[in-house]
């Protein structure tokens, strides 16, 4: 297993200096079996599709995420050498820890693609076996697999076999509330190997419907045979909703998804609410000036056409309760150009401050 040397660590901390005043984390330690240097409790970007890309992971980093995940991956588009899913796994030095997720249905597919993501050099490989889309959890793939538990393990473990990299699983509670719960297999899958287990409290029945269900993500965690990192994932929009988790179920960490998006500051907020530190207030020119290099970045990595196009799922996070805000919006929304959006960002500074914290 891969352990960053000191010499790399001292290069994380000069290229991401701690913005904004977020309280420093606490001494870097190995993270038990993950062998990768993480907080006592880790807050990391979960990974999403279209959302999670360098130029966003990058945002992230800088406002206090712990560690870092890909977009998902297309064991079979890699082996293909196709060139966006080539360009999904792209990363700087600076965006460590980082986790390529991969998924996939056919054993041989994902094993013939763990070369390609080893040259990548990632911290760890993450498998998904949580996602609830029909394109992926349809063909047997991501949560899709929940109905095959024997087949979920099996490949769990060939691929722990065959990688030096440390392995974690990202799931579900179960397929559906009938079918076999996480609490009878996680067991099973850190007996595969893997180093760290992170599951989202929906089934995949669910998709992202209702409430996130937090109990039973608590007894993995609460289970004495457990020994391995137990994160926590789903409803966490707030910093305080961090601490409260942390302290009710016990988990060794949150993994944050949909309420970073337009929003990287959740991170910092966080950082500072597990400091026992207040919220810090981010004002209109802040988040403007965000969004701006958001979308600098996101130019720079895929194009202007893409970049433009995929940041209009970032907007109304970025600007939320602004009043009078909908107009800006939907000229941001329509906008088809980079030059047009930054006209745009520079009329948002005269709004109204919304007066709360962010």
């Amino acid at each position: 297993m891969k352990i960053l040397s000191e010499a790399t660590r001292k290069n994380l901390e000069t290229r991401n200096p701690t913005p904004h005043n977020i309280p420093a984390a606490p001494p870097l330690s190995n993270y038990m079996d993950l062998n990768i240097p993480l907080d006592p409790f880790p807050v990391g970007l979960s990974p999403m599709d279209d959302i999670t890309d360098l130029p966003f992971r990058q945002l992230c980093k800088e406002f206090g995420a712990s560690y870092l995940i890909t977009e998902f991956i297309a064991s079979e588009a890699l082996n293909r050498d196709a060139e966006k899913s080539l360009r999904k796994m792209r990363f700087t030095d600076g965006q460590r820890p980082l986790g390529i997720q991969i998924f996939g249905a056919d054993e041989d597919e994902l094993l013939r693609c763990l070369e390609v993501v080893e040259k990548a050099e990632p911290d760890f490989i993450d498998i998904n076996w949580g996602c609830p889309v029909r394109k992926v959890a349809g063909k047997g793939a991501g949560s899709g697999i929940l109905q095959d538990i024997p087949k979920m393990l099996r490949i769990t473990s060939a691929l722990v076999r065959h990688t030096e990299l440390p392995v974690t699983v990202k799931t579900r509670l179960a397929y559906s509330a009938d079918t076999t719960p996480v609490t009878d297999f996680a067991e099973a899958l850190q007996d595969c190997g893997i180093a760290a287990l992170a599951i989202h409290g929906r089934t995949k029945s669910q998709m992202y419907s209702g409430q996130a269900d937090w109990t039973m993500i608590g007894r993995v965690k609460a289970n004495p045979r457990i020994h391995i990192p137990i994160f926590g994932n789903g409803d966490i929009t707030t910093a305080a909703q961090a601490v409260e988790y942390k302290e009710r179920y016990g988990v060794d960490g949150i993994l944050v998804g949909r309420a970073a998006i337009g929003n990287p500051w959740i991170f910092e907020q966080c950082r500072r609410a597990l400091e026992g530190l207040g919220e810090r207030e981010v004002g209109i020119a802040e988040r403007v000036e965000v969004c701006r290099r958001h979308l600098r970045m996101a130019v720079d990595f895929k194009g202007e056409r893409t970049a433009v196009f995929e940041m209009r799922k970032h907007y109304g996070s970025y600007f939320k309760g602004i009043a009078n805000f909908k107009p800006h919006r939907l000229a941001l929304c329509a906008a088809t150009s980079a030059a047009d959006v930054e006209k745009i960002l520079d009329g948002i500074t005269d709004l109204k401050e919304p007066g709360t914290a962010w």
